[in-house]
């Protein structure tokens, strides 16, 4: 009998670690990043390309988990630069995320867009190198919504990146 109900334990035990709900549990983990690690985890200069692009830090937005990995952005000041116009943000990814289905691997990347007739083309590029690595649709938020500059949801409130009156959905992991 002790035998049987050990048996019957470590089975419940393994499948609630495989379920669905427990791996998105383990997604959830992530929440709003302080201002201190925004800080201590983005540049000042920000490189792009061949250029080191002043940041403004007050504009930090981003998420952290338990371990310390964070995805988080800031506004790049291009006037003067030759990404004027082209980018927006630095993007710096710690760990695997997803953006409207495009998986985006850990990373610096810089942010540009504009608006497109039913919503905004948001165009993400490699900050090395300048490399386009994905162009998506960012949709606009239904309803009445707060406007955001730029703002990365925690998953556990909206799992959104947030473009003014648009988003762009995302999911974190592999």
């Amino acid at each position: 009998m002790r035998t049987s109900l050990g048996k019957l334990a470590l089975c419940l035990a393994v499948a609630t670690t495989f379920t669905p709900h427990a791996r998105g549990a383990e997604r959830n983990n992530w929440r709003a990043a302080t201002a201190q690690e925004l800080d201590a985890a983005l540049p000042a200069r920000a490189p792009v390309e061949k250029e080191r692009i002043e940041t403004e830090m007050r504009t930090a937005t981003g998420i952290q988990n338990e371990h310390g990995k964070l995805i988080a952005a800031v506004v790049l000041i291009t006037a003067g630069y030759a990404a004027d116009g082209k980018y927006s943000h630095y993007f710096l990814v710690q760990a695997p995320i997803t953006i409207a289905d495009h998986p985006l691997a850990p990373g610096a990347y810089v942010v540009g867009w504009k608006h497109a007739e039913d919503g905004l083309t948001v165009s993400f590029f490699d900050a090395a190198s300048g490399a386009e690595r994905v162009v998506l649709l960012a949709k606009p938020i239904v309803g009445n919504k707060r406007v955001e500059s730029f703002r990365i949801w925690p998953p556990a409130e909206k799992s959104i990146i947030q473009i003014g009156r648009y988003m762009l959905p995302y999911v974190v992991g592999p």
